[in-house]
């Protein structure tokens, strides 16, 4: 790539920013120079193919940008970090090979990654077994970080996304009745679902059927069939966007009219939603993370970049990537070590750090602290819900 694509100076200064006045002061070559070795190894294990490689290739895009930036920057002195990536092929049993592969062969002092909160479940307990820092940057399933205390994310989960897009809607859209489908074979659109069913419980709406599915079905008439019968006032899904694609592009064949939204979760949230659904995709609503427009720090910058380099607009999984990149960074550079309990304590303290997704934090339980936000597919592109 030629020239830099970002302002690397500026980067550094949003960090180290969100660390407190002392470590402003401290010129960067000198954190952790005498400590850290020269090439600090870090994992990334995406889904670069099967089911989930609608979503892996822009984590691993953004990731490799962040890792160019941190470097070029000076941010850890002399010490550069090394990117090593797997593929998970969007299976429990790849993300555990590439984790036992990063952790034994190349050992890591972190890993960014896998991309499936299915996945996540498999091959977290490694990690933690080792004692090795994981950063979910995808994974939004109930009970992700309670695996352990090296276990952290700054991915919302939807128990932190979906009330607020239940709340939101309803006071945009005023509906009294839905219907429910969900992926009764996955994780995510498992917890999905249930947050999803106490949010409308929450706020008086009454559901009228709830109807399931499997992860590589494609034949979704007879559930639609059914619901389009009971004229719910909108659908509420939870499904990855595949599957998502399917249910929205076959409901309205079937005459569900475009006055009845389909809203979902973190699954809707990558553009191959739009492109897989086409004109059936539009008025689809999603709680998410991140938008594209947002003023938070560096966004703006990113986004060109992204652009930039891979010729495309980055999505909320590149996003929470890029972010997590700088987080992983900020922890070692505070720690000024390899050591991985030095790692996980750094991570444990990060509070009000300025990223791309805006203020963020680590909670007690090493959940991530930021806003969310409802956007609407329009055109093909994503708005924000208002």
């Amino acid at each position: 790539m030629k020239g830099p694509v970002f302002s690397y100076l500026a980067i550094v200064a949003l960090l180290l920013a969100g660390s407190g006045a002392s470590d402003m002061t401290m010129p960067a070559t000198a954190i952790g120079a005498n400590e850290l070795s020269v090439k600090i190894p870090i994992g990334a294990v995406w889904s670069l193919t099967g089911d989930a490689a609608v979503y892996g290739p822009s984590q691993k895009n953004a990731a490799e940008l962040a890792f160019e930036e941190i470097n070029k920057s000076g941010m850890l002195g002399k010490s550069k970090l090394t990117l090593i990536t797997e593929d998970d092929r969007s299976t429990k049993e790849g993300a555990i090979a590439a984790f036992d592969t990063l952790i034994k062969k190349d050992k890591v002092v972190a890993i960014l990654g896998p991309t499936l909160s299915n996945s996540a479940k498999a091959a977290f307990p490694i990690a933690q077994d080792a004692k090795v820092v994981v950063l979910g940057v995808s994974t939004t399933a109930s009970g992700i970080t309670e695996i352990g205390d090296f276990i952290f994310r700054d991915s919302l989960p939807e128990i932190r996304v979906q009330p607020n897009t239940i709340k939101v809607t309803l006071n945009k859209l005023g509906y009294k009745k839905v219907a429910v489908m969900y992926g009764d074979d996955d994780v995510f659109t498992k917890s999905g679902y249930e947050v999803f069913k106490k949010a409308l419980e929450d706020n008086g709406v009454q559901i009228l059927t709830t109807e399931t599915f499997k992860r590589k079905d494609t034949d979704f008439s007879a559930q639609l069939t059914k619901l389009r019968g009971l004229n719910p006032d909108e659908i509420i899904v939870s499904a990855l966007a595949e599957e998502a694609a399917g249910i929205m592009s076959q409901g309205r064949q079937l005459g569900i009219p475009s006055s009845v939204h389909f809203i979902g979760g973190n699954g809707f949230n990558s553009p191959k939603l739009a492109q897989l659904g086409g004109s059936s995709a539009e008025g689809a609503i999603s709680g998410a993370a991140w938008f594209i427009g947002s003023d938070t720090p560096g966004n703006k910058s990113f986004v060109e970049a992204y652009r930039r380099r891979y010729g495309s607009d980055p999505d909320q999984f590149a996003a929470q990537a890029y972010a997590g990149v700088y987080i992983v960074a900020k922890a070692i550079k505070s720690a000024g070590s390899n050591d991985s309990k030095a790692i996980r304590d750094a991570m444990a303290s990060i509070r009000d750090l300025d990223t791309v997704l805006g203020k963020f934090s680590f909670d007690t339980h090493r959940e991530p602290v930021h806003a969310p936000i409802v956007q609407i597919i329009k055109n093909g592109k994503f708005e924000l819900f208002q």
